[in-house]
């Protein structure tokens, strides 16, 4: 199944300075490329994230699941791993 890329993420990405596509790695939901370089795959298919939470259960639901997420990752990853950025903090930034 391909993930949707809304309007919302799409912002999202922008506001990171990235552009999104949907991913070609089986597993993964999106690709994120930067000035047209590969940065990094992100967002592992079989979960929901805030958008899909917010869509089915209303934003107070994804708001609190975004919270929970925050608190489980709080101390993952760096922003950037060998000049590109990391798929945690992509994750982290643009779906959640």
């Amino acid at each position: 199944m391909v993930y949707k890329v809304t309007k919302e993420i799409k912002d999202k990405a922008k506001s990171v300075g990235v552009e999104v596509k949907p991913s070609t790695r089986k597993g993964k939901k999106l690709d994120a490329y930067k000035d047209g370089e590969y940065q990094a795959s992100f967002g592992q298919t079989g979960y929901k994230d805030y958008h899909i939470h917010k869509k089915e259960k209303g934003e107070a639901y994804a708001n609190e699941r975004r919270r929970l997420y925050h608190i489980r990752h709080k101390d993952e990853g760096g922003k950037m791993k060998d000049g590109k950025l990391t798929a945690s903090y992509l994750a982290k930034k643009i779906l959640w």
